[in-house]
C-alpha cells in the first residue's frame, strides 16, 4: 500500500505540467501534507518513504506547526508539533485514492 502518492500539478488555463509534489497524510493535523522533490531528498520508494531534511508544514490561521521527519515509512513528530502526537514517532498511514483525487483537484499545496 502506498504512503506517499505523487502528484502532478496542471496548469488547467494552458494545460501545462508545471510540477511534482507527493503527499502524505498526517495523522496528527487531520489532513495531507506535501513536500517538493525538489527541495527534499526522497528514496522514491512509496511504501517505505524516507525524507531528508525535516519537514515543516505552518497553518498561520490556526497558529499551527507540524515538524516531523519521515524515514523507513515511519514518521516522528518533533516536540515542536501542535498536536497530542508531538514526541510521538508512528507508521506513516496508508494514503488512499479518494485523498489523491482531491489534491489533483487542488493545486494550493
Amino acid at each position: 500500500m502506498a504512503r506517499i502518492r505523487l502528484i502532478q500539478h496542471i496548469d488547467d488555463e494552458k494545460n501545462k505540467y508545471y510540477h511534482d509534489q507527493y503527499i502524505y497524510w498526517c495523522l496528527g493535523c487531520g489532513y495531507e501534507h506535501a513536500f517538493n522533490p525538489e527541495v527534499h531528498k526522497f528514496n522514491g520508494s512509496i511504501e517505505k518513504p524516507t525524507v531528508s531534511p525535516s519537514l515543516l508544514h505552518s497553518n498561520p490561521q490556526k497558529y499551527h506547526t507540524c515538524h516531523s521527519f519521515i524515514s523507513d515509512g515511519k514518521i516522528q513528530y518533533l516536540s515542536d508539533c501542535w498536536h497530542q502526537l508531538a514526541g510521538q514517532t508512528i507508521e506513516l498511514p496508508d494514503i488512499d485514492e479518494e485523498l489523491e483525487k482531491r489534491c489533483q483537484r487542488n493545486s494550493t499545496y
